[in-house]
């Protein structure tokens, strides 16, 4: 699918020609709306179609998903919150409150990149708020804090389909109940900033939702509804998102890190979230978009 109206029609001759390169046979085309095109492929194995498929949109503003045409359609979405369903890394915007935002977000970008372990960088990010109001965390989310283009149709239209809808993130619950709420979430999952006498304590609950308790929500959930993991999709952007994107039925980089970026399924580098709903085969005509 494409960023623009058009962009994945014009790309399908140079993927249809670099597919065929691959001895892969491209079926008829089929529009799922202005930004998307089904494709339908007869090939013997996925990770060179893959691979001729991204190379050959190169440039062109075009995200491209190889997946098996059956099963698409997810029962459960798993999504982290940070700079994936919203705008910000909250933790950075609160930094800039008590003036030290410079330092404590070259912390989380190299946590995200995964140069640093996420739990102590985390420990260290929050001590470092100690004595802030807590007062700053509702301004944060109401001057800073934005779903991201698409986040709310995502959910929304998952949800209407039966899917079950679970924002995990490594963040706080104040952000994450606000934002399941905005977007239709059935549940949400974070850490919990302590506080004492009305500013922040400088600690969080332990212990720490990170890279593996992120993994271990989506198998929980999974089980919960009796879906296998094939049936499930996960998006995130960091390295804390590594291990849950590489377990589920689809995993998507949005925006990510390259480590995220390399390893997961899929990339949506250029389109909004509503390329996830794409991936899964919906149509334009099917988005719940109210």
């Amino acid at each position: 699918m494409g960023s623009k109206p058009e962009a994945a029609q014009a790309a399908v001759p140079a993927v249809a020609q670099a597919l065929a390169g691959v001895r892969a046979r491209v079926k008829e085309p089929r529009p799922l709306g202005p930004l998307a095109v089904d494709l339908a492929v007869e090939a013997d194995e996925t990770a060179p179609v893959r691979a001729a498929a991204e190379q050959s949109v190169e440039g062109q503003g075009v995200d491209v998903c190889v997946q098996a045409w059956n099963g698409r359609r997810k029962r459960l979405l798993v999504a982290d919150m940070d700079s994936t369903i919203i705008n910000v890394e909250c933790l950075d915007e609160l930094a800039d409150f008590a003036g030290l935002k410079p330092h404590i977000a070259a912390i989380t970008e190299r946590a995200m990149r995964g140069e640093l372990a996420f739990e102590p960088a985390l420990r260290e990010r929050v001590a470092l708020l100690k004595g802030l109001p807590v007062g700053a965390l509702q301004q944060a989310y109401d001057e800073r804090v934005r779903l991201n283009p698409g986040a709310r149709t995502l959910v929304r239209t998952m949800a209407a389909n039966g899917a079950r809808c679970v924002l995990v993130s490594g963040g706080f619950t104040f952000f994450t109940s606000r934002v399941a709420e905005a977007a239709g979430f059935h549940a949400h999952r974070a850490n919990r900033l302590l506080d004492a006498d009305g500013r922040l304590a400088g600690e969080v609950l332990e212990p720490i939702l990170g890279r593996e308790a992120k993994l271990k929500a989506l198998l929980e959930e999974a089980e919960a509804i009796e879906a296998g993991l094939e049936q499930t999709l996960a998006v995130g952007d960091g390295a804390n998102d590594l291990a849950m994107i590489e377990v589920a039925g689809l995993g998507v980089a949005y925006r990510a890190k390259p480590i995220v970026a390399a390893q997961a399924q899929a990339r949506v580098d250029h389109a909004d979230l509503t390329a996830l709903l794409y991936f899964q085969g919906y149509c334009a005509s099917d988005f719940v978009t109210d």
